[in-house]
């Protein structure tokens, strides 16, 4: 999914190394001509841990503007917990890349304990996403050939001293050698289950022996060797199972990555939205704190012309006091706010000085539309089970399964493999002066055809002047097969498990939608429920206090109703928040977040969002 928008990274040295020539990881570094590139260890970059540019132009003042979209894109931009995951896709590569070499592919996963920057006080707390990788063949299937071609070589001397009961052997009652051995062999095998090497061996030979015709000798063969699989570990579709399954477990670490930055954006939502709300709700104090001003000035100003008890300044400064605290809450209660915020969209968090001090100015206002759409149950429904990424994971997953049914399956037969080889031999030395002759008999001269030393050898090699072959079939019966059936067993009732998971991921998914679709519906009553209360209390104070202008009522009722209106206007706040957090919610169950907000997954494991800031206004929200 993301394939292009790695190799672009992989390309600017943005994760991996600083060089622009440098590989993808599911290719490998290139043998030929430069062979040592495979032995070096792979550069990979430090962290950026530098923030986006996108911080910095909307900075003025002390003051940090930003828009709902701004929070976003920083937090895709510069969100340690999408950072983390920009990696996975990556060290996914890195296990096709083993499993083209027949290696097997690695269990594992982002760090499940991995904690969110966002996940602080005031903010939706959550874990980086856990990629369970599947290594399905690690315990039951053919073993997986070595498809990497190995070139192994020996070399050797060695002096060996023999005291021997019988000189009739060797002429002597004490046998002294010296041998050198050299040899080199190339083996590969193919995804077809078949494997061959080539082999080539000399041995040198001096020794003290009267019955050897050579003295000293050379001997040499080249043997080339064959093995069919026919039935364990034969064809392509069993042995590369490993390589599919890396690939599918590159898909699952996109997939997981889109999740990440499904659960990132929600969180920054919630997070925003929760900082509108309690500015609005530091809004609502003040002017609950400013009417209760008024009422103790103009209860002080009765007061001193002798038109009200003195009692009533005593209660008006306790209503400013309440007010004031109430108002000192809140305000800290967005400090606090801010303080999330800034973790989750910057990577330094408040250890930069510039983000610790400055203030967050939310631009984006909370709207309740005048209408709901109608979103029927059933089509939300049936985009979360298209569009959920963590559906499409376990959908992988039993992919994975079935990929090592058929591999273990294969693994209950017989083994049976056709094996063959063909070898040339060769000889040459030099005619021993000392060899022992037999009284009577006449001098065996060594024909002059093995006279010589590795040249010789070589000759007769390639001559094919002395050449062994041998074919046939290796048969391997188990007799109870028990680890093949315990192992197919297993299998069989992984995938069973792999399938109700699959089906509980399902329902759960369509739980959440049918939740999120009725906790707005909640919501949205709820806020209808909180402007009609708040528009009558704003009635009643009006009316209150027009009473008690009249004399028709006291302080104290006055009071009473301004605290009810404050608490209304509170509550309306806070519908409104919930409402946009159960939108928000109502998104992410389907699967929607991404594309409501206009997010492109690339340009998330990128880094850099195209979508350039916003304005910065020239007042702030509020301000006249």
């Amino acid at each position: 999914m993301f394939r292009n928008a790695a190799i672009a990274i992989l390309a600017t040295g943005a994760l991996v190394g600083q060089e622009p020539s440098k590989p993808d990881y599911t290719r490998g570094a290139i043998w030929w001509p430069h062979f040592t590139s495979v032995y070096k260890r792979p550069v990979v970059a430090d962290v950026n841990m530098a923030n986006s540019p996108r911080v910095d132009q909307l900075l003025r003042d002390g003051n940090l503007y930003l828009s709902l979209e701004d929070t976003i894109s920083m937090a895709l931009e510069n969100n340690l917990d999408v950072a983390y995951m920009r990696y996975e896709p990556l060290i996914a590569d890195t296990d096709i890349l083993r499993a083209r070499a027949g290696g097997g592919v690695r269990a594992q996963g982002a760090d499940p304990s991995n904690q969110s920057t966002g996940s602080s006080a005031g903010g939706g707390s959550s874990g980086g996403v856990f990629i369970p990788r599947v290594a399905t063949g690690a315990a039951g299937g053919p073993p997986i050939p070595q498809l990497e071609p190995v070139l192994t070589g020996n070399t050797g001397w060695a002096h060996r001293s023999n005291p021997t009961t019988s000189n009739f052997t060797t002429g002597t009652n004490t046998f002294i050698s010296e041998g050198s051995s050299n040899g080199l062999t190339y083996s590969q095998a193919f995804l077809t289950g078949t494997a061959f090497s080539l082999s080539f061996n000399t041995n040198g030979t001096s020794n003290n022996s009267l019955r050897n015709n050579f003295n000293p000798s050379t001997t040499s063969n080249a043997t080339l060797g064959f093995r069919q699989s026919l039935t364990q570990g034969f064809g392509r579709s069993i042995n590369s199972r490993q390589i599919h399954i890396a690939r599918n477990n590159r898909e699952v670490s996109d997939l997981a990555f889109k999740q990440q930055v499904i659960q990132t954006v929600s969180q920054i939502q919630t997070l925003y939205w929760d900082l509108v709300s309690y500015n609005e709700d530091v809004r609502v104090k003040q002017q609950s704190l400013a009417l209760s001003e008024k009422l103790y000035n103009d209860n002080k100003r009765q007061v001193e012309i002798g038109t009200l008890a003195p009692i009533e300044i005593v209660r008006a400064e306790a209503e400013v006091a309440a007010r004031q605290q109430e108002l000192t809450a809140s305000v800290t209660l967005v400090q606090q706010q801010e303080t999330v915020i800034k973790n989750a969209i910057s990577k330094n968090g408040v250890s930069d000085p510039r983000i610790a001090e400055v203030r967050i100015v939310p631009t984006t206002r909370i709207t309740v539309p005048t209408v709901e759409p109608v979103e029927p149950v059933q089509d939300l429904v049936s985009m979360a089970l298209q569009a959920r990424p963590e559906l499409a994971q376990s959908r992988i997953r039993l992919t994975n399964a079935d990929i090592g049914i058929k591999a273990v399956r294969q693994a209950m037969l017989p083994q049976v493999d056709f094996v063959a080889s063909m070898t040339n031999n060769a000889l040459a030395g030099t005619v021993n002066p000392n060899v022992l002759t037999i009284p009577g008999q006449p001098v065996a001269v060594p024909s002059e055809f093995f006279l010589g030393g590795v040249g010789t050898t070589m000759n007769q090699i390639f001559a094919r002047n002395f050449p062994d072959y041998s074919v046939g079939l290796q048969l391997t019966v188990p007799i109870r097969n028990r680890a093949a059936q315990a192992d197919m067993a297993a299998a069989e009732l992984q995938h069973r498990q792999q399938e109700i998971r699959l089906q509980q991921g399902e329902n759960a998914v369509r739980v959440d939608v049918r939740n999120s679709l009725i906790g707005l519906q909640q919501a949205r009553a709820r806020v209808d429920s909180a402007i009609k209360s708040r528009v009558l209390q704003e009635q009643t104070v009006d009316a209150e206090q027009k009473k008690y202008a009249l004399g028709a009522s006291t302080i104290y009722n006055v009071i009473l109703a301004q605290r009810d209106l404050a608490l209304s206007r509170s509550v309306e706040v806070a519908a409104m928040n919930n409402y946009t957090k159960a939108r928000v919610e109502l998104d992410r169950a389907p699967g929607q977040t991404l594309a409501k907000n206009s997010i492109s997954v690339e340009e998330a494991y990128q880094g850099t969002i195209s979508r350039p800031p916003d304005p910065i206004p020239q007042r702030r929200p509020g301000e006249e």
